[in-house]
């Protein structure tokens, strides 16, 4: 009498068939056009200043604008890069996004940044 473990060998076959997460994950983005990628990167970056510049459920507790800072320029770097490739439709739409976050910072900054040094400012220009 045998003592190994007993496997289903339906469910053994399966699992060695089926396609592992990563190889879905690779096959997905390769389906993604880039003008997709760019907004949806540019979204979260968004998403995620938004939060830190206090503009989220608990403001007290979730914001940051040091880590604020980081991310609005990162985001106005992708924006201001990808705006001729991504066409005026969507890189409008990003850039009023990325002006709501520079005027949302400078009215969370105890001592706001002189006019075009905030974030992003740089590589935008002044925001006021």
């Amino acid at each position: 009498m045998s003592h190994t473990p007993h496997t289903e060998p339906d469910a053994a076959a399966a699992a060695a068939a089926a396609p592992s997460s990563a190889d879905e994950a690779v096959r997905d983005i390769a389906d993604v056009n880039a003008v997709e990628v760019i907004n949806t990167v540019a979204v979260h970056l968004m998403s995620a200043a938004a939060v830190k510049v206090g503009l989220a459920d608990d403001p007290a507790a979730q914001t940051d604008l040091d880590e604020a800072r980081k991310l609005i320029t990162s985001l106005a770097g992708l924006v201001v890069a990808s705006a001729p490739e991504i066409g005026d439709q969507h890189a409008r739409a990003l850039r009023d996004g990325l002006r709501s976050l520079q005027l949302a910072f400078r009215e969370a900054s105890a001592i706001p940044d002189a006019i075009g040094q905030g974030p992003g400012e740089k590589l935008t220009g002044p925001v006021t």
